[in-house]
C-alpha cells in the first residue's frame, strides 16, 4: 500500500519568483506576463475557443449534457441545462515528464 507522504504547493508567486530568477527579468515584468497570458486563456475560452500550447498542453470548454440533479436539503430536483466547463489536458510530453519524475516517486512511500 502507498502513502502520500506531503506534497508541496507552488504558488503564483513561487512561479514568478522561479521565472524572475532563471530569465533575469524584472518580477514586476514577469507579473505582468503571467497576469496576461491567464487573461487570454480566460477569454479566448470564454469566446468559446480552445488554446493549445505545444509540449505543455491544451485548455479546452468541455460540454457538460443537460441533467436532472436533487437539491437534498429540500428534496427538490432541478435542472441543469447543458453547459460548458473549463477544462486542461496536459500534453504527451508533459505526462510523461510527470510519470517519470524521481521527486515525486521519493513522496509516495511503500
Amino acid at each position: 500500500m502507498y502513502t502520500l507522504k506531503y506534497i508541496s504547493t507552488v504558488t503564483k508567486a513561487d512561479v514568478i519568483a522561479q521565472i524572475s530568477e532563471k530569465t533575469g527579468v524584472e518580477k514586476a515584468d514577469v507579473q505582468q506576463t503571467l497576469e496576461t497570458f491567464f487573461t487570454v486563456v480566460k477569454d479566448s475560452l470564454a469566446d468559446g475557443e480552445n488554446l493549445y500550447v505545444r509540449g505543455f498542453g491544451s485548455f479546452i470548454n468541455k460540454k457538460r449534457a443537460r441533467k436532472v440533479a436533487r437539491n437534498i436539503s429540500k428534496g427538490e430536483s432541478m435542472i441543469i441545462d447543458e453547459h460548458f466547463v473549463p477544462s486542461f489536458k496536459p500534453a504527451k510530453v508533459f505526462v510523461e515528464q510527470v510519470k517519470t519524475s524521481d521527486s515525486l516517486k521519493s513522496v509516495v512511500e511503500k
